[in-house]
Order: C-alpha cells, then sequence, then structure tokens
C-alpha cells in the first residue's frame, strides 16, 4: 500500500497557507517548512477545513484514509486531538510530530507545557535541532508519568539550508548592516539591536535593512527607526532569488534573540558571507564552531564587534577561517546543508510507519 502524507499546519498569525493559485505563501519559518516538506514528499496534501485541488491539493481531516496516511503534523499541541477526530471509525490514526519552534520560549503555561509533553509521549517526534530535541525530552520527563516518559520516541537533524540557493558576493560601497529576523517580538530583542546599531553608525557610515513581516512593519519600533535616512525598513522579498540576492550585499547582522530552537534566518546570511555578530548564548554556540570569534556578553561588546564588522570585513572574515582551521565557508556547508535534513525525515517517517 502506498504511503500518503498529510501535512497539518495552521499559520501561527491566522494568515493563510495557500494563495489564490494554491500554493504556499508567504516567507516565514513555517510556510518555509511547509515547502520543504512538500519537496521531501512531493506527493503530499495539507490538512485543510475544505477540499481543494491545485498545486497544493488540500483535503478535509474526515477524508484521509487513516489506513494509508500519516499526518505530519506541525501544530505538535493537537496531535492528541487529532487522534481522537480520526480513530472515530476504529481505524489506527498514524501521527508524526514536527517540532520546528522553540520549546524553552513558546507555551510557557503549565496547560500548554503539559499538553505539549503528553503529545510528544504520545506520538514519535521528529525536532529542528538538537537542541529542541534535548529540551523536549526534558519537557516530557517534568510533565509525564514515567511510563509514558521512557516509551517516548524522539529523533532530530538541524534543519539546514538550501546551499544552491546562495549566490555571489555583491560588493557595496556602504556597508550593509541586517537585522536578522522579519518580527519585532521581545524575544528577538529588537530594541537592543537599534540600540546598539544607532551606536555604531554614529562612529561610521553604514545603512542597515530590515525586512519585516507585514504585522510589524507599522509597529512604533519600526516607525522610529525608519526616520532614520541610512535605514531600510519594509517588507518580505518577494520570492527566494530576491531573498538572496539582497543577502549577497550585507556585510553583517547583529543577532539579538534570547533565544532560538535551530537560528535558520542566521545560517542563511552566513552562508551568503555576511559577518555575524552573536549573544554569547547556548543557542548560538549550538550552530556556530567552538571557537567563534565575535560572541558578546554585553552592549559594549556588541558594538565593539559590529563596529569592526563593518570597518574590517575582510579581517573578520580571516578570522572566521582561521577559528575552524582554515576555511569557515566549508565548515558552514558541511553542518547546515539541507540536504541532511531532508533525507533524515523522510527516513524517520519509513522508520516509524512502514
Amino acid at each position: 500500500m502506498t504511503m500518503q502524507i498529510a501535512i497539518a499546519y495552521t499559520n501561527p498569525v491566522g494568515l493563510p497557507v495557500l494563495d489564490e493559485d494554491g500554493r504556499v505563501t508567504g516567507h516565514d519559518a513555517g510556510a518555509t517548512l511547509v515547502r520543504r516538506l512538500l519537496r521531501v514528499f512531493p506527493d503530499a496534501v495539507l490538512v485543510g477545513h475544505e477540499a481543494r485541488s491545485g498545486p497544493v491539493p488540500v483535503v478535509p481531516l474526515a477524508d484521509l484514509d487513516t489506513d494509508s496516511t500519516v499526518v505530519l503534523n506541525m501544530d505538535v499541541l493537537d496531535s492528541p486531538d487529532l487522534w481522537r477526530r480520526l480513530a472515530r471509525d476504529g481505524g489506527e490514526p498514524r501521527i508524526m510530530n514536527f517540532l520546528w519552534w522553540n520549546v524553552a520560549t513558546h507555551h510557557t503555561h503549565r496547560v500548554a507545557r503539559s499538553s505539549l509533553a503528553l503529545s510528544c509521549a504520545l506520538f514519535p517526534t521528529f525536532a529542528n535541532s538538537e537542541r529542541t530535541a534535548s529540551e523536549i525530552r526534558e519537557v516530557v520527563r517534568m510533565f509525564t508519568v514515567p511510563p509514558l516518559a521512557e516509551r517516548a520516541v524522539i529523533a532530530w537533524v538541524d534543519l539546514g539550508i538550501r546551499l544552491e540557493h546562495v549566490q555571489p558576493r555583491t560588493p557595496t560601497d556602504v556597508p550593509v548592516v541586517l537585522y536578522p529576523a522579519i518580527y519585532l517580538s521581545e524575544r528577538k530583542q529588537p530594541r537592543l539591536f537599534v540600540d546598539v546599531v544607532e551606536q555604531v553608525r554614529a562612529r561610521t557610515p553604514l545603512t542597515v535593512e530590515m525586512r519585516l513581516h507585514e504585522q510589524h512593519l507599522v509597529s512604533e519600533l519600526a516607525m522610529r527607526f525608519s526616520r532614520h535616512d541610512w535605514t531600510w525598513v519594509g517588507p518580505l522579498t518577494s520570492d527566494r532569488e530576491s531573498y538572496w540576492q539582497a543577502l549577497s550585499r550585507t556585510t553583517a547582522f547583529l543577532a539579538t534573540s534570547v533565544d532560538e530552537s535551530y537560528g535558520l534566518e542566521y545560517v542563511e546570511a552566513l552562508v551568503a558571507g555576511a559577518v555575524g555578530v552573536f549573544p554569547d548564548l547556548a543557542w548560538a554556540r549550538a550552530i556556530l564552531p567552538t571557537r567563534y570569534p565575535f560572541l558578546y556578553g554585553d552592549p559594549a561588546q556588541a558594538q565593539a564587534m559590529l563596529l569592526r564588522a563593518v570597518e574590517d570585513t575582510d579581517g573578520c572574515r580571516e578570522e572566521l577561517d582561521a577559528c575552524v582551521g582554515g576555511d569557515f565557508q566549508g565548515w558552514l556547508r558541511g553542518r547546515h546543508d539541507d540536504d541532511v535534513f531532508e533525507r533524515a525525515i523522510a527516513e524517520r517517517v519509513r522508520e516509524w510507519f512502514a
């Protein structure tokens, strides 16, 4: 019997998953991962309220054949409810959690956290990084009874990026500093980014680019920052090619996030050749080589490192090469290739459900 993959995903801010032509829309992490899953499983369907044909077919949950379908659920808390709804006719639903967001800062209420633990104890769970897998194992251990926790099935692999998208570097007359996120949420600490960059800009010429999700473009902070004549604050790029073109001319970026489950945007910018300045936190160390030289402990260090990144970019790149023994780009490509992710998630589906 052929195995059918059904992807269950709801945009966290309520935006449509598909556009009018039936293609996945948006450039946020969730939409990007749905596209990846559709590449791995080209005959997959999306779970939705109404049936729809098109490039990405949509099938209501009630119409899925539980005997032949694996539901790959990105809305992890919903898996027990999905199971109940699919099992009404006496079938044995097959559900796999895809845990793609940060465990430490999402769903911190005890009810939501307990629900997350129960879901990951009951259903095989595939995580987007080793760090996320470790966090969910601890949550399962703390919030479920030992017989469930001991039987939890959890695997992981780093998401990686599509290396074929990387474009040759494009020199600029004035250094370009990127805000490496699409949201201005508190977890990203955008005010720290703005404060540090304003201090650096007072000492040396630079331009800043912020490409934000439409819901954050009209925020007070975005409006404040856009008043500078050396900043560009605008919407997300219209397609992936434009996105990588913009990265190819990015000189440096300043990461200020408190926590990340993986850090896809940062890895993409590094592979594109930008010099990354990171907080000295566990999430950053998880994606960087041990001797990475641009990790700051306070705003003053962040200012000094970013200033150096825009004034002595070539020297910084030499330090990056030295920290891995000669080829920083090669190190990145060897550890963050999405081919590894695609093979791993396909193998887990076969292992757990075939």
